[in-house]
């Protein structure tokens, strides 16, 4: 397959770098052209354990190119992934400038039909942004190409990229329409020999997929220094905790250790553009007059003991006669927000610790 890859940094390069590797033609776009000629003259401006070979490997059978020739970069792939940066706005919020200024170059300057993938870390709507973005572009040329809007979201660690790559555990992309799926199966189909690793969802699951991972991880390690910090104050061991729990495996030994806590070129942006995106929903829902579900398990739960309507639930709760006293609402579950560690603050660090012991 012919593939363009827009943006030549860690994700972009490290994709199409891979793709060459079994067998496709790779053209990587930048319009940075100290990167360019960097890697034209055979080097590479970023380290991964690899990728130096790989690069050299793919170029050398003239599988992988280089260009700041945006026009070429268009015309030359079917397939455009965008691998752009998404640096985090003022307000915590992805910046997607750069995202769709690649969009709009694709609708600007293709002939032909083109699947447009979002590779880069992008919040929940950004495939809806994109496809409008490059439909304004063909509107303002009077012309009428169709093209799909794939997400396709990356999971690769620094330091393990090209192997997380080319052996991945799950390979994630959301779709809307059926000759997307059929192209991005076949793009994928090396890297999934053994059994099948690709899960097919619609846009905005794939674009939160990437978030949840992120936010999930991130809360693990946070969770796991809260630990630590009630361990030293109870004289616990922390360490022999760790493997009591990592033990279920229902949480696992991964990412289940204390330390200086988490940091990067992902999950702080990640984790602070998820806040973001929760907090915008919250409020739209409250301005149109909304309500949020309540996700509160425990005795009460539909399906519990003493729950609503359901196995093992009880009868529907009976309204009061009309004209009696309103019931007082029930004292709110759950710990003191005032008690804890400042978790709650957080809206996707869900478990509060209490710091004060005895109360």
């Amino acid at each position: 397959m012919k593939i363009t890859v827009i943006g030549t940094g860690y994700v972009g390069l490290v994709s199409g770098t891979c793709l060459a590797e079994v067998g496709n033609d790779v053209l990587c776009l930048d319009v940075d052209c100290e990167k360019i000629r960097i890697l034209n003259e055979g080097g590479i401006p970023i380290f991964e354990p690899g990728l130096q070979e790989m690069v050299s490997r793919n170029v050398a059978a003239g599988r992988l190119h280089f260009t700041s020739d945006t026009e070429i970069a268009v015309q030359h792939g079917s397939i455009q992934f965008i691998a752009v940066g998404t640096p985090p706005d003022e307000d915590g919020s992805a910046d997607l400038q750069y995202v769709l200024a690649a969009a709009r170059s694709i609708g600007r300057l293709m002939t032909d039909y083109k699947v447009v993938v979002d590779k880069s870390t992008v919040p929940v709507g950004t495939g809806a942004k994109v496809k409008d973005a490059v439909a304004d572009e063909l509107t303002k040329r009077a012309v009428d190409i169709p093209f799909s809007v794939v997400s396709n979201p990356e999971f690769l660690k620094e330091g393990a990229a090209v192997e997380d790559f080319m052996r991945p555990d799950r390979i994630v992309v959301g779709v809307e329409d059926e000759q997307s799926v059929v192209i991005m199966r076949a793009l994928y189909a090396p890297f999934q020999r053994n059994h099948e690793r690709l899960i097919v969802s619609d846009i905005k699951s794939a674009e939160l997929t990437k978030y949840a991972a992120n936010a999930m991880l991130a809360t693990r390690i946070s969770f796991m220094n809260e630990l630590a910090n009630l361990a030293e104050v109870l004289g616990a061991d922390i360490e022999m905790v760790r493997q009591g729990i990592g033990s279920d495996p229902r949480i696992g030994y991964h990412y289940l250790y204390p330390g200086c806590g988490y940091g990067g070129s992902c999950f702080p942006k990640d984790v602070k553009a998820l806040i973001k995106t929760a907090g915008d929903e919250s409020r739209i829902t409250k301005e149109r007059g909304g309500s949020q579900r309540s996700q509160r398990g425990g005795p009460g739960a539909k399906g519990e003991p003493g729950g609503g309507p359901g196995p093992g639930g009880g009868a529907k709760e009976k309204h009061p006669p009309r004209g009696a006293p309103a019931r007082p609402p029930p004292p709110p579950r759950g710990p003191d927000p005032s008690r804890c560690g400042g978790l709650l603050s957080n809206p996707i660090q869900t478990i509060c610790v209490m710091r004060r012991v005895g109360n």
